[in-house]
């Protein structure tokens, strides 16, 4: 089993109606997904709108999700912005998480010397093992193959990489030059199946708020040997995949919409996510609809 369980959700950050932080509704939330099929949890990940945050508010959510579950939590403490990540990760290492989330440092477009200088500075503020978060087109850079490899061989709590790349070819060469503990974790929902093939034992995924057991039964099947299985339970998820973003529905409105429909009650995004378009709710009842009934039919057919 992989350090943090096979299917880990980049979970949202439920708030109130006047905008506040709801920690209720984030322990009602996060105990619901474990029940639910999620061996591990994600907080303050991109899903779990990050940069809309204040280090009270995460540092307050880290703590009150990891009493509340018996599943890892994994904290997002990175930033573009070094020292502050580092303290954050520092803060958040004391409050009974799991592990850390590096994202590559976004905005100011760093050199590879400089993206591993930051990732060497929050790895060296902690015990605990990191995941490097590499996500190209939220960042505006990649991390490089080499980079990665030298992280992982020479940074001893490197864990392994959310890898949301989209280059599984890349991947590939990856894990030829890392240890066998370092872990290739999907970071792209879609691409999950088709990176087990070179070497991927999880996701942090985002459908799997609602879509977890269907994940577990896809591992299991691969695991199995049973590929074609796990490609027939891929292709039940794909329109689990096209609702979770878009341009007009941008990550993470559709899983908020999506976790309100399921009565988690999770309040909308800060901006400048800005308010779900018309037609989301409707749109997230189908794809639930959908979903449950190719269960349904999986599970007759079997019989």
């Amino acid at each position: 089993m992989p350090r943090f369980g096979q299917v880990v959700t980049a979970m949202v950050t439920p708030f109130a109606k006047d905008g506040s932080l709801n920690l209720d509704g984030a322990v009602r939330l996060a105990r619901w997904l474990q029940d639910n099929g999620n061996d591990g949890l994600v907080l303050a990940g991109t899903t779990g709108e990050s940069p809309v945050l204040t280090d009270d508010e995460k540092l307050s959510l880290f703590e009150t999700v990891a009493k509340a579950v018996t599943i890892p939590v994994i904290a997002g403490t990175g930033s573009n912005d070094t020292a502050h990540s580092v303290h954050l990760t520092k803060e958040a290492s004391k409050l009974g998480v799991a592990g850390i989330l590096a994202v590559c440092p976004y905005y100011n477009r760093p050199s590879q010397a400089g993206i591993e200088a930051h990732i060497r500075a929050m790895c060296a503020a902690t015990s605990l093992p990191v995941v490097i978060y590499d996500i190209p087109v939220r960042t505006g850079r990649k991390i490089n193959t080499p980079t990665l490899a030298k992280l992982a061989n020479e940074v001893k709590n490197v864990a392994g990489v959310k890898d949301a790349a989209g280059n599984p070819g890349e991947s590939a060469r990856l894990m030829t030059m890392v240890p066998s503990s370092f872990e290739l974790i999907s970071g792209d929902d879609g691409l999950t199946l088709p990176l087990m093939a070179v070497g991927c034992t999880a996701v942090i995924g985002v459908a799997t708020h609602w879509s977890a057991v269907d994940h577990q039964e896809m591992f299991a099947k691969w695991n199995a040997g049973d590929t074609a299985g796990a490609r027939r339970v891929n292709a039940r998820l794909h329109e689990s995949f096209a609702f979770e973003t878009g341009d007009d529905n941008p990550n993470p409105l559709p899983s908020k919409v999506m976790m309100n429909h399921l009565g988690l009650d999770v309040g909308d995004a800060r901006l400048p996510m800005g308010p779900p378009p018309a037609g989301l709710a409707e749109r997230a009842a189908k794809v639930m609809a959908n979903l449950v009934a190719a269960r349904t039919a999986a599970q007759s057919a079997a019989r």
